[in-house]
């Protein structure tokens, strides 16, 4: 609990209008960077965050875009604080950087950072961490180091007491291949945090900064209440669960393990990453502020999945074990362009661990990929070079112990973020939807049934390449309870004609397609919950007759016959359990091979 004695004590009326105060400000952020961004993946995707910190740099509201952030941009703010010092953050100043080891993820994610001052004191900061398209380094190849990966901006000046650095500017201009984009972003960032900081001060002087402090102490401290008693609920014990990823994208075929070891103990909940894999040659690694935000997420969606703002009160009964050197917390110089596939099989990992203890308020594993190919080429429209990411597709999710997983929804990492609308796509690029659709079947078979994944077919107008960096093809998504597996993500390609369905994973890089051409990109399911033979009989045929199931798997998984009309056919489905009886076991789960 905070103890400060200088905090004001302010009024339960107060503290709500200050809390929806301070909320309003990072939703007015949000909506002034899309409107003034220049790439899809900010203003149509929302592959950003924004927030407000309090001057020692603790989350006090982040506006809802990537959950995977929610350690990042405070230990982001944390840094800047430490390089500076409090005597050299002056009012107007505005501090950057895209450091990965500091950020915890990938060079793309430009984070600007300004101090908040009122009556000649530092109040807080505001932040926005973003999604450049583009930063130099090479385009489509498996890197092995940082240094290939782009421009890196140590922390730095952005503007020093309103004055920007221009040859700062001019260096980042130099170093990208679509200069007027990425400038067009960074001051759609500017515009963001400028935004919050003027909200803030008039926030401030309205109700002081002893109220406002105050208010914030006091929605910190409910926030960690509230987590702490939903802690109790959950049985002491340790528990630990296993999964793995496919591979690293150079090693192909070398699964790469991932280990999860939680404790609980009263009010307290620890989350052990000892045993995470070593860092990996490919770039699929993070930075410890990654690793970090992998537990608060779990810790968070498991005690106080609905308590708004999100602010780090909410973190204070979670301790998190991890040493450095992980995929979740690497050092230098390793890669990190693909820094947020892993840690969300962290996360489904650290659910899988817990479902024993609380099967309630468990989940089976989710797609967990961003199932998002890269392309690039040359317009034909404009002769200049254009790059583009086209997803995130959107997977299906975990059952529960009483609903279904949902369906074509993006991967727990990206929260808040949308997929690319095939309007824009075909307007902007040289590219053809041909199919969007839902891909029967991929949910995992239960009494509770996974979310199904989608599959999306992109014909190519004129030539461009394709990256893709697809994991969790092999290592599906995983039942609980009895539950079914899903369909794993997928990816084919298509060359005059003619389908190539036999990669060895999901992962391609800089393949040439020609008019004509295509890609296929495939999503996977969420795993089931439950004896499928517990499923009620109507459901199956519910599912049968809106695509979502096929009647091959009702019979042969659900043991469910359906006549002409796709109505139950009771006495036959009697007929065919009483012939094959499935066992309702957790040892002995009803799984779908699919695929």
């Amino acid at each position: 609990m905070n103890t400060n004695a200088e905090l004001k004590t302010v009024d339960p009326v107060t503290v709500e209008i200050i809390r929806n105060g301070l909320y309003a400000v990072t939703e007015e952020m949000k909506t002034n960077l899309t409107r003034t961004a220049y790439n899809l993946i900010i203003y149509e995707a929302l592959d950003f965050t924004v927030g407000l910190f309090t001057k020692e740099g603790d989350t006090v509201s982040i506006g809802l875009g990537l959950p995977m952030f929610i350690r990042g941009m405070s230990e982001t703010v944390k840094a800047k604080i430490r390089h500076f010092g409090y005597d050299n953050i002056r009012p107007g100043d505005i501090l950057v950087t895209n450091d990965a080891y500091t950020t915890g993820s990938h060079l793309n994610h430009f984070t600007f950072t300004m101090p908040v001052f009122h009556e000649g004191r530092l109040e807080g900061f505001t932040c926005c961490m973003a999604h450049w398209l583009d930063v130099g380094g090479t385009l489509g190849n498996v890197t092995t180091d940082i240094f290939s990966e782009g421009i890196q901006i140590p922390i730095m000046k952005y503007q020093r007491e309103g004055v920007v650095n221009q040859d700062l500017i001019d260096i980042i201009a130099m170093n990208v291949r679509l200069a007027e984009r990425a400038l067009g972003d960074l001051r759609a960032q500017i515009t963001a945090i400028t935004t919050g900081e003027r909200r803030y001060v008039e926030l401030l002087q309205r109700y002081g900064a002893g109220a406002v402090n105050g208010a914030i102490a006091q929605i910190m401290d409910s926030s960690e209440a509230v987590a702490r008693q939903n802690t109790l609920s959950i049985p002491d014990g340790v528990y630990e669960a296993e999964s793995f990823m496919d591979d690293d994208g150079l090693e192909i075929g070398k699964r790469i393990p991932i280990r999860v070891k939680v404790t609980v103990s009263g009010d307290e909940m620890t989350v052990d990453l000892s045993d995470v894999s070593k860092q990996v040659r490919g770039f699929y690694n993070s930075g410890f502020t990654t690793g970090i935000a992998c537990a608060q997420v779990a810790y968070k969606c498991l005690t106080t999945p609905t308590d708004y703002p999100v602010n780090d009160g909410s973190f204070r009964p979670l301790k998190v074990i991890m040493p450095m050197g992980t995929v979740i917390s690497a050092e230098r110089p390793y890669p990190m362009r693909v820094w947020m596939t892993f840690p969300m099989t962290v996360i489904d990992t650290i659910f899988k661990a817990l479902a024993p203890a609380i099967p309630d308020r468990s989940i089976a594993g989710h797609h967990a990929d961003l199932v998002f190919p890269n392309i690039h080429g040359i317009s034909p429209e404009d002769g200049r070079l254009f790059i583009v990411g086209i997803g995130p597709l959107g997977g299906g999710w975990g059952a529960k112990s009483k609903e279904d997983g949902v369906s074509v929804t993006v991967c727990i990492n990206d929260g808040d973020t949308h997929n690319s609308p095939t309007e824009q796509l075909e307007a902007k690029y040289p590219v053809l939807v041909e199919k969007y659709e839902i891909r029967r079947d991929s949910g995992g078979a239960g009494q509770y049934r996974g979310g199904l994944g989608a599959e999306m077919v992109v014909q190519a107008l004129s030539p461009f390449t394709v990256t893709t960096r697809i994991d969790r093809v092999h290592c599906k998504p995983w039942g609980l309870e009895g539950g079914g597996d899903a369909m794993g993500n997928g990816l084919a390609v298509r060359h005059k004609g003619e389908w190539k369905t036999d990669h060895p994973n999901a992962k391609i890089f800089n393949v040439r397609l020609e008019r004509g051409d295509a890609y296929k990109m495939l999503s996977g399911g969420g795993g089931g919950f439950g004896n499928p033979l517990d499923r009620e009989l109507e459901r199956v045929a519910d599912d049968v007759r809106e695509g979502y199931v096929s009647a091959e798997v009702a019979r042969e998984v659900y043991r469910v016959v359906l006549d002409a009309r796709g109505q139950v056919d009771t006495e036959a489905t009697q007929a065919l359990r009483a012939q094959a009886p499935v066992a309702a076991s957790a040892a002995d789960p009803v799984a779908w091979a699919g695929q």
